[in-house]
């Protein structure tokens, strides 16, 4: 993530009304650090979108073990038959990326998925923990936790203590009505006229403020306007108040999803990297540097997307737009300056 404010930015933002309460009292209940409840699917099968109260398409993938890649495990992980999975949900969740499903007690999401994807190419066991975000790392350095799968961005900070294996870009996105014809289309200039709401505190309105400034310079104007949460700005996106809302990605792909035929219905008006114009942001899987897991980890990505598992997973949470062609090993990450 490009920060740990847009972190707590997309929580407010984007949660499901059914997993505030569930995953505050029923998760975080067992102090943050316990095994989310699962559901078992059939071998050599991985069910994506399983509960996942409207924010994916519910996918059964056909996934088994490539002993060529399980073979690059340290002797302990494969040893152990399982691989642990870290997630930050507590202590609301985040649809579409990580929360409660419909259940009220599965931890579903397009990070949990997605690590479950992986442990089966590995032949392992997926074992799903959660954590608080700051709790998260911290599992990771102890070793409670092989790899968090967790919408965490690739930082050259963070590759002081940790490697990491690619698997989204780390996107932001122009929210508009699904009526609107305005498109950003990479283009800070198309911003001229219009009024945009943002999140205070965030990296979007970073960015967001360094284009009104370049627009005010070119004697143009971008209006912005502060909400503090998605029942605020949803409320002046619909009424007109606003053109545009800017936040990430995923946030607007589970809106978008959820509101589509009705009166409500939002479209995605165009994406910018979390990372700035000059780098494309990445999320990936953390390991503890020299783990020597983010190379099984890559491989096991890179073969989900040689052979449309990964496709389909990303289509199923409708973060398609965020796609990457291979998952690479610790490539250029937000510079120390933006980390």
């Amino acid at each position: 993530m490009p920060s740990h404010l847009s972190r707590r930015a997309l929580i407010r933002g984007i949660t499901a009304a059914t997993a505030v309460a569930t995953l505050a009292t029923g998760l975080a209940a067992c102090g943050g650090d316990s095994e989310a409840a699962t559901t078992t699917d059939a071998a050599g099968t991985v069910t994506v979108g399983r509960v996942s109260n409207g924010a994916a398409k519910e996918t059964v993938l056909k996934v088994s073990e490539v002993k060529s890649i399980s073979a690059e495990l340290p002797a302990a992980v494969r040893k152990s038959g399982k691989l642990v999975i870290g997630v930050g949900a507590l202590p609301a969740g985040s649809a579409p990326l990580d929360y409660v499903g419909s259940d009220q007690k599965t931890l579903t999401g397009s990070e949990p998925d997605l690590g479950r994807l992986v442990a089966a190419v590995l032949g392992l066991k997926p074992e799903v923990r959660t954590f608080t975000w700051e709790n998260l790392f911290v599992g990771v350095d102890s070793g409670k936790i092989d790899v968090a799968f967790s919408n965490v961005t690739d930082t050259e900070e963070r590759k002081k203590k940790y490697e990491f294996a690619t698997y989204r870009k780390d996107n932001l996105a122009f929210e508009t009505q699904a009526k609107s014809t305005w498109n950003f289309a990479g283009n800070y200039e198309n911003l001229a006229g219009k009024t945009v709401g943002v999140g205070s505190g965030t990296n979007q309105e970073k960015i967001l403020l360094e284009w009104q400034a370049k627009l005010a310079k070119e004697g143009k104007k971008l209006t912005v306007k502060y909400y503090p949460d998605q029942n605020a700005y949803s409320l002046a996106l619909n009424s007109g108040k606003i053109d545009a809302y800017f936040g990430p990605n995923p946030g607007v792909a589970y809106r978008v999803q959820k509101t589509a035929n009705t009166p409500q219905a939002t479209r995605n008006a165009g994406t910018f990297s979390g990372a700035g114009a000059s780098l494309q942001g990445l999320i990936a899987a953390t390991a503890k540097k020299d783990s020597g897991l983010a190379k099984p980890l890559a491989d096991a990505i890179n073969h989900l997307i040689q052979n449309g598992q990964y496709a389909k997973w990303l289509a199923a949470y409708n973060l398609s737009n965020e796609a990457v062609a291979t998952s690479e090993i610790n490539p250029p990450g937000l510079p120390l300056s933006n980390s």
